[in-house]
């Protein structure tokens, strides 16, 4: 089964042959080597993503040129500038890979089609649209209301393995809102039990 089909049945198991047959003409494949970004603040690209090898990074860049890293996409993780998408505006977000990645690519357009010819699709959005307001959020509640310690203590306890296997140290800090001396700290404290 195709990798988009199979993430697609994760919300929609209903999903028929001529559904999938409806979208998979539009798909395209995409490679980023390691830097390249998906999407830049400033522009307006208007696609959706699902990522079938390789690791990215979701961060906002500040104008006093600091970044701020908000999530990480793994493997069958689903990627847009949603909002730019629903908008039209430019891009506040920056998409960028890690590691050498590969993407099957769609643009939103072809999806918001499908919403009306097809509810299947019109259900998937809403439960994908349901399924990131629930994590971001826990995010931005994670952001406001936990430490540092609390938020690095609630990463360990997530089950978000790859993010503490695969990110290197220093974005798992900018994630975290620290520095990465205060995150060896942090780590510290937690390995001696404190």
């Amino acid at each position: 089964m195709h990798p988009l089909r199979a993430y697609l049945h994760r919300f929609v198991p209903d999903l028929l042959d001529a559904d999938w047959l409806a979208l998979a003409p539009a798909l395209r494949v995409q490679h980023l080597a390691r830097g390249e970004h998906f999407i830049q603040a400033g522009q307006y690209q208007p696609v959706l993503a699902l990522l079938l090898h390789g690791t990215c990074r979701l961060y906002y860049p500040r104008p006093n040129g600091e970044e701020r890293t908000t999530y990480f996409f793994f493997e069958h993780h689903l990627l847009a500038d949603y909002a730019g998408c629903l908008t039209g505006n430019a891009s506040q977000l920056s998409i960028q890979a890690l590691v050498d990645t590969e993407l099957v690519v769609f643009d939103y357009a072809v999806l918001r089609r499908l919403y009306d010819e097809r509810p299947v699709y019109q259900r998937f959005g809403r439960l994908i649209a349901e399924y990131h307001l629930l994590g971001t959020d826990a995010r931005l509640v994670e952001q406001l209301l936990f430490s540092p310690e609390e938020r690095y203590r609630a990463l360990l306890a997530s089950g978000k393995t790859k993010i503490l296997e695969r990110i290197p140290q220093h974005l798992v800090a900018n994630y975290l809102g620290i520095t990465p001396v205060s995150l060896s700290r942090i780590r510290a404290r937690v390995a001696r039990g404190r």
